[in-house]
């Protein structure tokens, strides 16, 4: 577990590598989907945190052009990032947005307390950040990603839903800046999907500050600013952030 590389990110605490016994644990082949969590709010009556605040976390041009216009609702040091009235994971973008096509996509605006709940009905739990490593590798120890060192294909084409284009302004043309199917590409050596980019993933571990782990990366992150799509990458937030790029895989109790 963890990376001496060049490219470990400072600070985050990828280092040093070294040797961690696991018991076994199954792992979910994808995040949960929109589908799955639907069925748990319908079970449960769950609302979630963006509920409850009444907004989230949108990347901006996930948004409309009064969204983006309106720079009160912005983050000063990510400005990328738009507070959105009425955003959650009903409605990614929200007002106007919808999840009814998207089932098989990951649930994303969930908090690390909406994942414990999913969990709780689920009879499931959260993976530490040793077990979901273990698992995004794939059998692959010492690489950089779930299927080697090289993050493009043959074509030049990123194997991962990571960044196309110049971050944050420029997505390359044909891509849009958004989650694809849970499923979606191919799978790590152990059968798991997307453990590279898409949507970061919440783990159980506390970080400094009360903060809570993520793993990952997800469909914003890009070598010019978050190199951490790898898998031994370290990201965290408060457990009860939400954005439209935080999903959450389980595993079984």
């Amino acid at each position: 577990m963890g990376n001496d590389g060049d490219d470990a990110v400072p600070g985050d605490g990828e280092g040093p590598a070294r040797p961690v016994t696991l018991d076994a644990f199954r792992i979910g082949a994808t995040t949960v989907t929109n589908a799955e969590f639907a069925d748990f709010v319908r079970a449960t009556r769950h609302v979630t945190d963006a509920e409850r605040a009444g907004s989230s976390f949108v990347f901006y041009l996930q948004c409309d052009v009064a969204a983006r216009r309106d720079a009160r609702n912005s983050v000063a040091e990510t400005p990328w990032w738009l507070r959105v009235e009425g955003a959650c994971w009903q409605r990614p973008e929200g007002p106007g947005s919808d999840v009814g096509a998207r089932g098989t996509r990951p649930v994303v605006h969930v908090s690390w307390h909406d994942a414990l709940a999913y969990c709780a009905w689920a009879g499931a739990r959260l993976p530490s950040e040793a077990e979901w490593e273990r698992a995004a590798r794939g059998g692959l120890e010492g690489r950089r990603f779930a299927w080697g060192d090289v993050l493009v294909d043959a074509n030049g084409v990123p194997r991962a839903n990571v960044f196309r284009g110049d971050f944050p302004n420029r997505p390359a043309r044909g891509w849009r800046p958004e989650p694809v199917a849970a499923d979606a590409g191919e799978a790590n050596g152990f059968g798991l999907f997307n453990v590279c980019g898409n949507v970061w993933e919440w783990c159980a571990d506390a970080r400094d500050g009360g903060q809570r782990a993520l793993r990952g990366g997800s469909f914003l992150c890009h070598d010019s600013y978050c190199n951490r799509y790898r898998v031994s990458a370290r990201s965290a937030n408060t457990p009860a952030s939400s954005t439209s790029n935080i999903g959450f895989r389980v595993v079984a109790v």
